[in-house]
């Protein structure tokens, strides 16, 4: 192989991962710690495979810099994410306030600093 060939190749291959740097997921990558956002499951360079991007919005365009629109979610929990969100769909409770669940009220620490005095 000739030098000039090798050259290109090189050139080729940092062209190539520029690009790739520039996509949301590797932006997403290097702004957030390589943690499952659901399962909590810690990723390194050997199984970063399975730690996907998934957009809070479901819309795929909406990649704002910050990421803003990202979490990074294992396979398992994006499926499942995604799965939530088709059956939602279907069922045309996607922002019917019918469906939230109810908020909690009660607060068990409330008196946490009185409790803990001695008379």
């Amino acid at each position: 192989m000739s030098q000039n060939k090798a050259n290109q190749i090189v050139a080729e291959a940092r062209r190539a991962k520029e690009e790739r740097e520039k996509g949301y997921r590797e932006q997403a990558l290097k702004l957030f710690p390589w943690i499952c956002g659901r399962c909590t499951r810690e990723f390194d360079h050997k199984n970063l495979r399975e730690l996907t991007v998934h957009h809070t919005n479901h819309n795929h365009d909406h990649n704002p810099p910050d990421g803003s629109n990202w979490e990074l979610l294992c396979v398992y929990c994006h499926d499942n994410e995604h799965q939530r969100f088709e059956e939602q769909v279907r069922s045309g409770s996607k922002g019917s306030s019918e469906n939230k669940a109810p908020v909690a009220t009660f607060n068990p620490f409330a008196d946490l600093k009185k409790m803990m005095q001695k008379d």
